[in-house]
């Protein structure tokens, strides 16, 4: 008789955990409209392929907007930086190549440990990192 009870309290177990469980796949499918439109405006593609120039204007729109870099790994394409201005802004831009003539970069800012969800915030990054990467280029010929 304990053998069964064990059996079916095993079993029990197994089906919660089991029916409860989400695969990845519809995690993602699952997510709110507002995160899927959070990610659109924390990332942006520029027509280039040299993502060691693109870390590199990443790391100077940073200290230009007063960032301290925390951080840099070119391998990862990685760089954080943090200010202390109106409290703690922490930010992470990853840099990726899309394409042989593409690279994305996406950033994702903390003011207080709390995302910065505020559309205008990463605008104006980028705008600073297109202006970057423009004079950048142009400064090559």
């Amino acid at each position: 008789m304990r053998k069964r009870w064990c059996f079916v309290a095993f079993a029990l177990t197994t089906m919660c955990v089991c029916g409860c469980a989400k695969n990845s796949r519809d995690a993602i499918m699952d997510a709110p409209a507002s995160q899927v439109a959070m990610r659109a405006y924390q990332s942006r593609l520029f027509d280039t392929g040299d993502k060691e120039k693109t870390l590199r204007a990443v790391i100077a729109t940073l200290q230009d907007l007063d960032f301290v870099i925390d951080k840099a790994d070119v391998a990862l394409g990685s760089i954080s930086g943090s200010k202390a201005e109106g409290g703690t802004t922490r930010i992470t831009v990853t840099v990726h190549p899309k394409s042989q003539d593409q690279v994305s970069v996406r950033a994702n800012a903390q003011l207080n440990n709390k995302t910065v969800d505020n559309p205008e915030y990463y605008q104006s990054f980028f705008d600073a990192l297109g202006k970057a990467l423009f004079l950048s280029a142009h400064m090559d010929e």
